[in-house]
This record gives structure tokens, sequence and C-alpha cells, in this order.
């Protein structure tokens, strides 16, 4: 095709046919810039074919992630409720017989405390390659108050309850508790404590600050979890 080319030119040099050749030269120049033209909109295609896989890979991943994250928080945040229910009925001024029976499981309820870990390796990639790899400006954003702001706060608010348990009521069960068993009952030798000028009523009264402070924020995380979730949803459709 080169040889063909190259034999039209020089024979319109030749002949001296001169205003020919500058069209010819003219339009062999279009045809080199279209094909420049062509050749780069095919590699922008590529391009694009391979960041839209990528990104519908990650944006699958953290799909996953934030749906483990949301059961989690969910669970956690049904355990702070239930405390906080607990902690009011041991906080009520008389207990009957069937409160007493009960006792043991309402300070159940209440004297523990969960850990909240995320699941950051989609994001972590995401990070690495470019939060720019997602098109979606207001999920980027979003998954960047998720993950580099809420899941902090709710990280420290929901190990709040920890601290309370391992600063405040540690020392009071190996005192006054008889038996014990996580998440399920705790037996006092002497239940007067809770209705008593007693640190322990007092502790009771800051845990249902501590697990609804804990809750609200749990609940907002969980918010921005649907918002991201949604929008992750229309991208993949």
């Amino acid at each position: 095709m080169i040889k063909f080319f190259r034999h039209i030119r020089q024979n319109m040099i030749k002949n001296n046919r001169r205003s020919q050749y500058m069209l010819y030269a003219f339009g062999e120049i279009i045809l080199v810039v279209m094909g420049i033209l062509i050749a780069l909109q095919i590699n922008n295609w590529n391009e694009f074919k391979k960041n839209r896989a990528f990104e519908e890979e990650i944006l699958t991943q953290v799909q996953v992630n934030l749906i483990k994250d949301k059961l989690t928080l969910e669970s956690i945040s049904s355990n702070f409720e239930k405390a906080i229910t607990s902690s009011n009925k041991v906080l009520k001024e008389k207990w009957n017989n069937q409160d007493m029976d009960s006792l043991k499981f309402w300070l159940g309820d209440i004297i523990q405390f969960d850990r909240f870990q995320p699941l950051t390796n989609a994001y972590d990639v995401l990070k690495s390659k470019g939060l720019d790899q997602i098109s979606n400006k207001q999920l980027r954003f979003l998954m960047g108050e998720y993950y580099d702001d809420k899941v902090s706060h709710t990280i420290k608010s929901i190990g709040d309850v920890e601290t309370t348990f391992n600063r405040d009521w540690l020392p009071i069960l190996k005192e006054h508790g008889e038996d014990f068993k996580f998440k399920t009952f705790v037996i006092f030798k002497d239940v007067s404590i809770f209705k008593e000028s007693h640190q322990a009523k007092y502790l009771l009264k800051m845990n249902i600050d501590n697990f609804n402070g804990g809750n609200n924020r749990i609940q907002q995380t969980i918010l921005i979890i649907d918002k991201i979730q949604n929008l992750i949803t229309k991208e993949l459709n």
C-alpha cells in the first residue's frame, strides 16, 4: 500500500502536476491524522473498558464488605438496646419475685461489651489504585466519609462500653460477684448494691448513656452504609 502511494506521488512530480500533488499530500496527511485519532479512540475505549471492569469488581467487593459490617452493627445495636432496657428494669424502685429471678439475666445483658472491626480490604485496594477509579462523585464522597471518618468514631463509641467493663465492672465483679457467664447472666452475692448509694448503681446510670451514645452512633453509620449500598446497586445495574 505504501509503495502504491509512493508511485502515485512520484508520477505527479515527474509530470509537473504540482497542484494535484499538493492536494494529494494534504489528503495523505488527513488520512494519517485520522488513523492516529482512530487508534487513540480505540486505545481510550479499551482503557475505559478496563477501568470499568475494575470499578465493577471493586464495588462488588465493597458491597460484600458493607453487608457484613451492617450485620455486625445491627447485632451490636440489638445488644445495646437490650442493655438499656435491662438497666432501666434493674434501676426501678421495687423488684417482685419474678424480677429477682430475672435479675441475673438483666445484669448479663448489661455487664458485657462488643467489638467492631470493619472489613476494609476492598477499600484499601481502591485507595491504592486511586479513589478516582469510582466514577460517581457522590459515591466516592460517601465511601470516604464511611471508611475514613464514621468507622473510627463508631469503633470509639462501641469501645467506650468495653472500657467501662474493664475499668469499672471487673473490680465490682471480683469483689461482689458469685457467678458469671459472659452475655448470659451475672450473679452477685448481694444485689442490694444496685439499690443503695453504691458505685454499681452509679455505673448502671452511666452505662445507659454509654449504650445510648453508642447506639446512636451505630444508627448513623448504618444510614451511611445504606446510602452507599443503594448507590453501588445503581452503578452495577
